[in-house]
Protein backbone atom coordinates (compact mmCIF):
# COMPACT_ATOMS: atom_id res chain seq x y z
CA UNK A 1 0.00 0.00 0.00
CA UNK A 2 1.46 3.56 -0.72
CA UNK A 3 0.72 5.95 1.73
CA UNK A 4 0.04 9.81 0.85
CA UNK A 5 0.91 10.72 4.10
CA UNK A 6 3.96 12.00 5.60
CA UNK A 7 5.31 9.41 7.60
CA UNK A 8 7.07 11.62 10.29
CA UNK A 9 8.38 10.55 14.01
CA UNK A 10 6.82 11.91 17.18
CA UNK A 11 9.96 14.62 17.03
CA UNK A 12 8.42 16.30 14.01
CA UNK A 13 9.37 19.42 12.39
CA UNK A 14 9.11 22.72 14.20
CA UNK A 15 7.55 24.33 10.66
CA UNK A 16 11.33 26.27 10.74
CA UNK A 17 12.34 26.28 6.75
CA UNK A 18 14.95 24.70 5.38
CA UNK A 19 16.32 22.66 2.06
CA UNK A 20 15.85 18.85 0.79
CA UNK A 21 19.31 17.77 1.77
CA UNK A 22 22.02 16.90 -0.87
CA UNK A 23 22.25 13.30 -2.05
CA UNK A 24 24.25 10.92 -0.67
CA UNK A 25 27.65 11.30 -2.25
CA UNK A 26 27.86 7.38 -2.33
CA UNK A 27 24.87 7.21 -4.75
CA UNK A 28 25.48 10.85 -6.24
CA UNK A 29 26.22 10.33 -10.15
CA UNK A 30 29.99 10.35 -11.12
CA UNK A 31 31.62 11.93 -13.58
CA UNK A 32 28.44 14.46 -14.29
CA UNK A 33 26.02 11.78 -15.08
CA UNK A 34 23.02 13.29 -12.54
CA UNK A 35 20.58 15.05 -14.12
CA UNK A 36 16.38 15.29 -14.18
CA UNK A 37 15.61 12.23 -15.92
CA UNK A 38 18.80 10.64 -14.29
CA UNK A 39 17.25 7.12 -11.75
CA UNK A 40 18.77 6.78 -8.52
CA UNK A 41 17.48 4.45 -5.64
CA UNK A 42 18.44 7.54 -3.30
CA UNK A 43 16.73 10.50 -5.98
CA UNK A 44 14.40 11.38 -2.30
CA UNK A 45 18.11 13.34 -1.20
CA UNK A 46 18.43 14.87 -4.67
CA UNK A 47 14.38 16.47 -5.62
CA UNK A 48 16.54 19.22 -8.05
CA UNK A 49 18.36 20.44 -4.93
CA UNK A 50 19.77 22.80 -6.89
CA UNK A 51 16.50 24.71 -6.45
CA UNK A 52 16.93 24.67 -2.63
CA UNK A 53 18.87 26.94 -0.57
CA UNK A 54 20.19 26.11 2.84
CA UNK A 55 18.78 28.30 5.78
CA UNK A 56 20.01 28.63 9.40
CA UNK A 57 17.74 26.50 11.50
CA UNK A 58 18.13 24.67 15.00
CA UNK A 59 15.48 22.52 15.14
CA UNK A 60 16.33 21.62 19.39
CA UNK A 61 16.06 17.58 18.63
CA UNK A 62 18.84 15.44 19.33
CA UNK A 63 19.80 12.73 16.63
CA UNK A 64 18.86 9.68 18.87
CA UNK A 65 15.97 11.17 20.73
CA UNK A 66 12.55 9.25 20.60
CA UNK A 67 10.18 11.75 21.85
CA UNK A 68 9.41 15.52 23.44
CA UNK A 69 7.74 16.61 26.54
CA UNK A 70 6.88 19.93 27.77
CA UNK A 71 9.08 19.70 31.19
CA UNK A 72 12.25 18.85 28.49
CA UNK A 73 12.81 15.86 30.70
CA UNK A 74 12.98 11.79 29.38
CA UNK A 75 12.25 8.89 30.73
CA UNK A 76 10.12 10.10 33.90
CA UNK A 77 14.03 10.57 35.65
CA UNK A 78 13.41 14.58 36.99
CA UNK A 79 16.26 16.86 37.50
CA UNK A 80 19.86 14.49 38.22
CA UNK A 81 23.22 16.26 39.42
CA UNK A 82 26.16 13.80 38.20
CA UNK A 83 28.77 14.43 40.82
CA UNK A 84 32.86 13.58 39.54
CA UNK A 85 35.35 12.57 42.19
CA UNK A 86 39.12 11.78 41.82
CA UNK A 87 42.28 13.27 42.00
CA UNK A 88 43.90 14.84 38.94
CA UNK A 89 45.22 12.61 35.91
CA UNK A 90 42.32 9.83 36.80
CA UNK A 91 40.80 10.89 33.56
CA UNK A 92 37.66 12.42 35.10
CA UNK A 93 37.28 15.03 32.81
CA UNK A 94 37.19 12.54 29.79
CA UNK A 95 34.56 10.46 31.36
CA UNK A 96 32.39 13.35 32.03
CA UNK A 97 32.86 15.05 28.10
CA UNK A 98 32.18 11.53 26.55
CA UNK A 99 29.14 10.62 29.38
CA UNK A 100 27.27 14.06 28.48
CA UNK A 101 27.98 13.19 24.69
CA UNK A 102 26.15 10.22 25.05
CA UNK A 103 23.35 11.93 27.49
CA UNK A 104 22.45 14.76 24.25
CA UNK A 105 22.84 11.96 21.63
CA UNK A 106 20.13 10.46 23.27
CA UNK A 107 17.89 13.36 23.85
CA UNK A 108 18.84 14.35 27.43
CA UNK A 109 19.28 18.13 28.21
CA UNK A 110 23.06 17.50 29.77
CA UNK A 111 25.60 20.15 30.20
CA UNK A 112 28.91 19.96 32.03
CA UNK A 113 30.24 22.14 34.48
CA UNK A 114 33.65 22.15 35.17
CA UNK A 115 35.24 23.78 38.49
CA UNK A 116 38.16 24.30 36.35
CA UNK A 117 36.62 26.41 33.33
CA UNK A 118 35.41 28.73 36.10
CA UNK A 119 38.92 29.17 37.99
CA UNK A 120 40.48 30.38 34.68
CA UNK A 121 37.60 32.70 33.57
CA UNK A 122 37.69 34.11 37.34
CA UNK A 123 41.51 34.70 37.74
CA UNK A 124 44.63 34.18 35.21
CA UNK A 125 46.71 31.30 35.98
CA UNK A 126 49.58 33.84 35.96
CA UNK A 127 47.81 35.41 38.99
CA UNK A 128 47.03 32.44 41.42
CA UNK A 129 48.40 32.30 44.42
CA UNK A 130 51.01 29.78 45.37
CA UNK A 131 49.01 27.95 47.87
CA UNK A 132 45.76 28.13 45.44
CA UNK A 133 46.33 23.92 45.14
CA UNK A 134 46.85 23.53 48.92
CA UNK A 135 43.96 22.14 51.17
CA UNK A 136 45.40 24.55 54.36
CA UNK A 137 45.68 27.65 52.46
CA UNK A 138 45.87 31.15 53.28
CA UNK A 139 42.01 32.90 54.13
CA UNK A 140 42.19 35.03 51.01
CA UNK A 141 43.34 31.90 48.92
CA UNK A 142 40.28 29.83 50.29
CA UNK A 143 37.67 32.56 49.62
CA UNK A 144 38.96 32.88 46.42
CA UNK A 145 38.14 29.37 45.84
CA UNK A 146 34.91 29.64 47.95
CA UNK A 147 33.87 32.56 45.47
CA UNK A 148 34.76 30.61 42.59
CA UNK A 149 32.94 27.06 43.95
CA UNK A 150 29.60 29.35 44.28
CA UNK A 151 29.50 30.60 41.16
CA UNK A 152 30.01 27.25 39.40
CA UNK A 153 27.25 25.92 41.62
CA UNK A 154 24.83 28.81 41.47
CA UNK A 155 25.03 28.56 37.30
CA UNK A 156 24.89 24.81 37.70
CA UNK A 157 21.14 25.42 39.41
CA UNK A 158 20.05 28.58 37.49
CA UNK A 159 20.34 25.90 34.24
CA UNK A 160 18.02 23.77 35.47
CA UNK A 161 15.30 26.17 35.30
CA UNK A 162 16.50 28.49 33.10
CA UNK A 163 16.99 25.86 30.52
CA UNK A 164 15.10 23.09 31.02
CA UNK A 165 17.77 21.26 32.23
CA UNK A 166 17.98 17.03 33.30
CA UNK A 167 21.78 16.33 33.93
CA UNK A 168 24.25 18.64 35.22
CA UNK A 169 27.46 17.32 35.53
CA UNK A 170 29.87 18.37 38.14
CA UNK A 171 33.36 17.94 37.35
CA UNK A 172 35.98 18.68 39.86
CA UNK A 173 38.27 16.88 42.50
CA UNK A 174 35.55 17.02 45.32
CA UNK A 175 37.92 15.28 47.34
CA UNK A 176 36.32 15.52 51.42
CA UNK A 177 33.35 13.13 52.43
CA UNK A 178 32.12 15.43 54.43
CA UNK A 179 31.96 18.00 51.37
CA UNK A 180 30.25 15.94 49.30
CA UNK A 181 27.59 15.17 51.91
CA UNK A 182 26.60 18.46 52.05
CA UNK A 183 26.67 18.66 48.31
CA UNK A 184 23.81 16.07 48.10
CA UNK A 185 21.56 18.16 50.76
CA UNK A 186 22.37 21.12 48.70
CA UNK A 187 20.83 19.72 45.68
CA UNK A 188 18.17 17.87 47.57
CA UNK A 189 16.74 21.28 48.21
CA UNK A 190 16.25 21.93 44.61
CA UNK A 191 14.57 18.81 44.13
CA UNK A 192 17.55 17.46 42.26
CA UNK A 193 19.10 13.07 42.90
CA UNK A 194 22.31 12.96 43.33
CA UNK A 195 24.77 10.55 41.37
CA UNK A 196 28.65 10.21 42.39
CA UNK A 197 31.12 9.04 40.02
CA UNK A 198 35.02 8.66 40.90
CA UNK A 199 37.04 7.76 38.90
CA UNK A 200 40.01 5.73 40.86
CA UNK A 201 43.10 5.01 39.38
CA UNK A 202 46.60 3.63 41.14
CA UNK A 203 47.63 1.96 37.52
CA UNK A 204 50.90 4.09 37.14
CA UNK A 205 50.77 3.69 33.36
CA UNK A 206 47.28 4.98 33.16
CA UNK A 207 48.24 7.93 35.22
CA UNK A 208 51.47 8.88 33.10
CA UNK A 209 49.89 8.54 30.15
CA UNK A 210 47.61 10.98 31.61
CA UNK A 211 49.44 13.52 32.35
CA UNK A 212 51.15 13.67 29.37
CA UNK A 213 48.09 13.88 27.63
CA UNK A 214 47.03 16.73 29.89
CA UNK A 215 50.19 18.37 29.29
CA UNK A 216 48.66 18.38 25.43
CA UNK A 217 45.27 19.29 25.83
CA UNK A 218 44.72 21.10 28.68
CA UNK A 219 43.77 24.83 28.67
CA UNK A 220 45.78 25.36 31.33
CA UNK A 221 48.65 24.61 29.33
CA UNK A 222 48.20 26.14 26.11
CA UNK A 223 52.21 27.64 25.22
CA UNK A 224 54.11 25.63 28.24
CA UNK A 225 57.26 24.21 27.94
CA UNK A 226 55.83 20.21 27.82
CA UNK A 227 58.22 19.65 30.68
CA UNK A 228 57.05 22.42 32.95
CA UNK A 229 53.54 21.65 32.30
CA UNK A 230 54.32 18.18 33.27
CA UNK A 231 56.04 19.29 36.44
CA UNK A 232 53.59 21.70 37.71
CA UNK A 233 50.53 19.21 36.87
CA UNK A 234 52.28 16.41 39.24
CA UNK A 235 52.99 19.56 41.98
CA UNK A 236 49.10 19.79 41.45
CA UNK A 237 48.16 16.15 42.14
CA UNK A 238 50.67 15.82 45.18
CA UNK A 239 48.80 18.86 46.78
CA UNK A 240 45.86 16.95 46.92
CA UNK A 241 47.01 13.20 47.60
CA UNK A 242 47.14 13.41 51.25
CA UNK A 243 43.67 14.75 51.85
CA UNK A 244 41.56 12.84 49.39
CA UNK A 245 39.05 10.22 50.62
CA UNK A 246 37.96 7.88 48.16
CA UNK A 247 33.92 7.68 48.30
CA UNK A 248 32.61 4.76 51.15
CA UNK A 249 29.75 5.99 52.03
CA UNK A 250 27.22 3.72 52.01
CA UNK A 251 24.02 6.11 51.72
CA UNK A 252 25.17 7.67 48.97
CA UNK A 253 24.42 7.00 45.29
CA UNK A 254 27.22 6.14 43.51
CA UNK A 255 29.91 4.50 40.64
CA UNK A 256 33.11 4.05 41.34
CA UNK A 257 34.84 3.30 38.17
CA UNK A 258 38.72 1.84 38.92
CA UNK A 259 41.51 2.17 36.83
CA UNK A 260 38.93 3.03 33.88
CA UNK A 261 36.86 0.32 33.67
CA UNK A 262 39.22 -2.61 35.10
CA UNK A 263 36.41 -2.94 37.62
CA UNK A 264 33.12 -1.17 38.62
CA UNK A 265 31.27 -0.61 41.85
CA UNK A 266 27.65 0.13 42.21
CA UNK A 267 26.51 1.24 45.30
CA UNK A 268 22.40 1.64 44.92
CA UNK A 269 22.06 4.27 41.94
CA UNK A 270 18.76 2.76 41.68
CA UNK A 271 16.41 5.73 40.75
CA UNK A 272 15.06 5.12 37.48
CA UNK A 273 16.10 3.78 33.69
CA UNK A 274 18.09 7.12 32.89
CA UNK A 275 20.60 6.07 36.03
CA UNK A 276 20.53 2.90 34.81
CA UNK A 277 21.62 3.79 31.29
CA UNK A 278 24.49 5.83 32.64
CA UNK A 279 25.49 2.96 34.62
CA UNK A 280 25.67 0.80 31.27
CA UNK A 281 27.51 3.53 29.64
CA UNK A 282 30.09 3.65 32.00
CA UNK A 283 30.64 0.21 31.40
CA UNK A 284 31.25 0.51 28.13
CA UNK A 285 33.64 3.48 28.08
CA UNK A 286 37.90 4.06 28.54
CA UNK A 287 39.71 6.50 28.09
CA UNK A 288 42.80 4.13 26.68
CA UNK A 289 43.67 6.29 23.24
CA UNK A 290 42.74 5.46 19.83
CA UNK A 291 42.00 6.78 16.60
CA UNK A 292 38.69 5.60 14.56
CA UNK A 293 39.11 6.42 10.84
CA UNK A 294 35.93 7.05 8.65
CA UNK A 295 36.13 5.78 4.73
CA UNK A 296 33.38 5.63 1.64
CA UNK A 297 33.14 2.58 -0.31
CA UNK A 298 34.13 2.59 -3.50
CA UNK A 299 32.37 3.41 -6.93
CA UNK A 300 30.24 0.17 -7.66
CA UNK A 301 28.92 -1.36 -11.13
CA UNK A 302 25.36 0.29 -10.39
CA UNK A 303 25.85 2.90 -8.15
CA UNK A 304 22.37 4.32 -8.45
CA UNK A 305 20.67 0.84 -7.38
CA UNK A 306 20.04 -0.54 -3.16
CA UNK A 307 18.54 -3.75 -4.31
CA UNK A 308 21.20 -4.79 -6.83
CA UNK A 309 23.69 -4.74 -4.57
CA UNK A 310 26.05 -4.15 -7.05
CA UNK A 311 30.33 -5.22 -6.55
CA UNK A 312 33.03 -2.79 -6.92
CA UNK A 313 33.82 -1.38 -10.44
CA UNK A 314 37.44 -0.68 -11.60
CA UNK A 315 37.27 2.60 -10.27
CA UNK A 316 36.24 1.54 -6.80
CA UNK A 317 38.79 -1.46 -6.83
CA UNK A 318 41.76 1.21 -7.65
CA UNK A 319 40.04 3.31 -4.86
CA UNK A 320 40.37 0.10 -2.17
CA UNK A 321 44.07 -0.13 -3.26
CA UNK A 322 44.48 3.63 -2.81
CA UNK A 323 42.41 3.45 0.84
CA UNK A 324 44.27 0.40 1.90
CA UNK A 325 48.12 2.29 1.16
CA UNK A 326 46.76 5.63 2.98
CA UNK A 327 45.51 4.26 6.34
CA UNK A 328 48.53 1.71 6.62
CA UNK A 329 51.07 4.71 5.42
CA UNK A 330 49.09 7.17 8.42
CA UNK A 331 49.72 4.74 11.23
CA UNK A 332 53.35 3.98 10.14
CA UNK A 333 53.92 7.84 10.10
CA UNK A 334 52.15 8.31 13.86
CA UNK A 335 53.92 5.64 15.22
CA UNK A 336 57.27 7.30 13.78
CA UNK A 337 56.47 10.44 15.17
CA UNK A 338 55.18 8.88 18.53
CA UNK A 339 58.92 6.82 18.53
CA UNK A 340 60.66 10.36 18.19
CA UNK A 341 58.91 11.80 21.11
CA UNK A 342 59.96 9.14 23.43
CA UNK A 343 56.53 7.66 23.19
CA UNK A 344 57.27 3.26 23.43
CA UNK A 345 53.92 2.07 23.91
CA UNK A 346 53.22 -0.76 21.59
CA UNK A 347 51.30 0.12 18.52
CA UNK A 348 47.14 0.08 18.82
CA UNK A 349 45.45 -2.67 16.59
CA UNK A 350 43.55 -1.87 13.94
CA UNK A 351 40.34 -4.02 13.13
CA UNK A 352 38.01 -3.15 10.16
CA UNK A 353 33.92 -2.69 9.76
CA UNK A 354 31.96 -2.54 6.94
CA UNK A 355 28.22 -3.39 6.34
CA UNK A 356 27.04 -6.48 4.73
CA UNK A 357 26.84 -4.69 1.65
CA UNK A 358 29.05 -6.09 -1.50
CA UNK A 359 30.59 -2.40 -2.08
CA UNK A 360 31.72 -2.08 1.53
CA UNK A 361 33.21 -5.83 1.82
CA UNK A 362 34.99 -5.33 -1.04
CA UNK A 363 36.76 -1.89 -0.55
CA UNK A 364 38.52 -3.54 2.65
CA UNK A 365 39.66 -6.95 1.13
CA UNK A 366 43.31 -5.66 1.08
CA UNK A 367 43.43 -4.65 4.78
CA UNK A 368 41.84 -8.61 5.21
CA UNK A 369 44.61 -9.74 2.90
CA UNK A 370 47.14 -7.59 4.79
CA UNK A 371 46.26 -9.96 7.84
CA UNK A 372 43.86 -7.48 9.31
CA UNK A 373 40.48 -8.07 11.00
CA UNK A 374 37.37 -7.40 9.08
CA UNK A 375 33.95 -7.90 10.46
CA UNK A 376 30.29 -7.13 8.95
CA UNK A 377 28.09 -5.32 11.09
CA UNK A 378 24.54 -5.20 9.53
CA UNK A 379 23.95 -2.23 11.02
CA UNK A 380 26.28 -0.33 9.50
CA UNK A 381 24.35 -0.86 5.79
CA UNK A 382 22.87 2.33 3.83
CA UNK A 383 20.10 4.06 4.77
CA UNK A 384 17.27 2.30 2.79
CA UNK A 385 14.95 4.44 0.08
CA UNK A 386 11.61 2.32 0.18
CA UNK A 387 9.72 3.22 -2.47
CA UNK A 388 11.72 5.75 -3.86
CA UNK A 389 14.38 3.09 -5.47
CA UNK A 390 14.59 3.47 -8.97
CA UNK A 391 12.43 6.42 -9.53
CA UNK A 392 13.67 10.14 -10.34
CA UNK A 393 12.84 13.39 -8.69
CA UNK A 394 10.40 14.44 -10.66
CA UNK A 395 8.63 11.23 -10.06
CA UNK A 396 9.01 11.55 -6.27
CA UNK A 397 7.83 15.03 -6.00
CA UNK A 398 4.78 14.21 -8.13
CA UNK A 399 3.72 10.85 -6.36
CA UNK A 400 4.89 12.79 -2.87
CA UNK A 401 4.24 16.23 -2.73
CA UNK A 402 3.26 16.13 0.91
CA UNK A 403 6.04 13.92 2.17
CA UNK A 404 8.19 16.09 -0.08
CA UNK A 405 6.73 19.11 1.77
CA UNK A 406 7.73 17.76 4.75
CA UNK A 407 11.14 16.64 3.55
CA UNK A 408 11.82 20.51 2.87
CA UNK A 409 10.63 21.35 6.64
CA UNK A 410 12.50 18.48 8.50
CA UNK A 411 14.93 16.41 6.13
CA UNK A 412 16.27 14.25 9.20
CA UNK A 413 12.99 13.03 10.77
CA UNK A 414 11.15 12.64 7.45
CA UNK A 415 10.78 8.88 5.91
CA UNK A 416 9.03 7.99 2.39
CA UNK A 417 6.87 4.59 3.11
CA UNK A 418 9.17 1.87 3.50
CA UNK A 419 12.47 4.03 3.45
CA UNK A 420 14.20 5.41 6.38
CA UNK A 421 14.95 8.79 7.84
CA UNK A 422 18.42 9.45 9.14
CA UNK A 423 16.62 9.33 12.50
CA UNK A 424 16.49 5.83 11.85
CA UNK A 425 19.74 5.16 11.06
CA UNK A 426 21.21 7.12 13.93
CA UNK A 427 18.80 4.82 16.22
CA UNK A 428 20.02 1.43 14.74
CA UNK A 429 23.66 2.75 15.02
CA UNK A 430 23.19 3.49 18.54
CA UNK A 431 24.31 0.18 19.82
CA UNK A 432 27.15 -0.19 17.02
CA UNK A 433 28.11 3.30 18.82
CA UNK A 434 28.58 1.58 22.22
CA UNK A 435 30.61 -1.12 20.86
CA UNK A 436 32.73 1.88 19.57
CA UNK A 437 33.48 3.01 22.77
CA UNK A 438 34.45 -0.04 23.82
CA UNK A 439 36.87 -0.62 21.62
CA UNK A 440 40.62 -0.70 22.70
CA UNK A 441 42.42 -0.58 19.55
CA UNK A 442 42.01 1.72 16.37
CA UNK A 443 39.14 1.10 13.78
CA UNK A 444 38.28 1.92 10.33
CA UNK A 445 34.86 2.47 9.49
CA UNK A 446 34.21 1.93 5.46
CA UNK A 447 30.46 2.59 4.83
CA UNK A 448 27.82 4.49 3.16
CA UNK A 449 27.63 8.42 3.57
CA UNK A 450 24.70 8.60 4.92
CA UNK A 451 25.71 6.07 8.07
CA UNK A 452 29.17 8.00 8.28
CA UNK A 453 27.18 11.31 9.01
CA UNK A 454 25.63 9.70 11.87
CA UNK A 455 28.59 8.21 13.15
CA UNK A 456 31.04 11.63 12.94
CA UNK A 457 27.79 13.75 14.49
CA UNK A 458 28.00 11.42 17.72
CA UNK A 459 31.50 11.77 18.44
CA UNK A 460 31.67 15.85 17.10
CA UNK A 461 28.29 16.70 18.75
CA UNK A 462 26.96 17.85 15.64
CA UNK A 463 23.00 18.48 16.18
CA UNK A 464 20.12 16.43 14.46
CA UNK A 465 19.67 19.03 11.84
CA UNK A 466 23.10 19.18 10.24
CA UNK A 467 23.41 15.93 9.92
CA UNK A 468 21.86 15.25 6.57
CA UNK A 469 24.58 18.12 5.08
CA UNK A 470 27.87 16.74 6.21
CA UNK A 471 30.40 15.52 3.69
CA UNK A 472 32.35 12.57 2.94
CA UNK A 473 34.13 12.76 -0.11
CA UNK A 474 36.07 9.81 -1.50
CA UNK A 475 39.20 11.34 -1.87
CA UNK A 476 39.35 11.57 1.76
CA UNK A 477 39.59 9.74 5.10
CA UNK A 478 38.45 11.02 8.36
CA UNK A 479 40.56 10.74 11.10
CA UNK A 480 38.80 10.39 15.00
CA UNK A 481 40.60 10.52 18.15
CA UNK A 482 38.73 11.38 21.02
CA UNK A 483 40.34 13.21 23.88
CA UNK A 484 39.45 14.92 27.31
CA UNK A 485 38.17 17.62 26.30
CA UNK A 486 36.86 17.05 22.88
CA UNK A 487 37.07 15.01 19.52
CA UNK A 488 39.62 15.97 17.60
CA UNK A 489 39.55 15.52 13.63
CA UNK A 490 41.93 15.09 10.33
CA UNK A 491 41.10 15.09 7.22
CA UNK A 492 43.98 12.87 4.86
CA UNK A 493 43.79 13.10 1.28
CA UNK A 494 43.87 9.40 -0.20
CA UNK A 495 46.69 9.09 -2.73
CA UNK A 496 45.78 9.53 -5.76
CA UNK A 497 42.02 10.83 -5.59
CA UNK A 498 41.21 14.29 -6.41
Amino acid sequence: MVHSKPEVFPVANTGSPKFVPQMDQQQQPEKGLSGPGRKGSLTLDVLESNNYHRMETHVGQSPAQLYLTESGRLFHAGKIAIVFVGLPARGKTHLAVSLARYLNWLGVNTRTFHLGDYRRAFVADKDLPEDYWILDASESTKELRAKILENCRDDLIRWYDEEKGQVAIYDAVNPIASKRRELKDMFARHDIQTLYIESFCDDPKIIEANVHSVKISSPDYVGWDPKEAVKDYLRRIDAKIPHFESIEDRDLDYVKVINVGEKIIVNNARFGYLSSRIVFYLTNLHIKRRVFYLARAGNSIDEGSYRLDSELDDEGRSYAESLTRTVLKRRESELKQRREKGDMSPENSLIVWTSTRARTIQTASGFKEAGFTVRERPQLSQRNPGVCEGKSAEEIRTTYPDICAALDQDPYHTRFPRAESYHDVALRTSDVLLEMERQRGDLLIIAHESVLRCLYAYFRGTPADEIPFLSFRRNELVEVLPGSYNCAEVRIPIEGWK
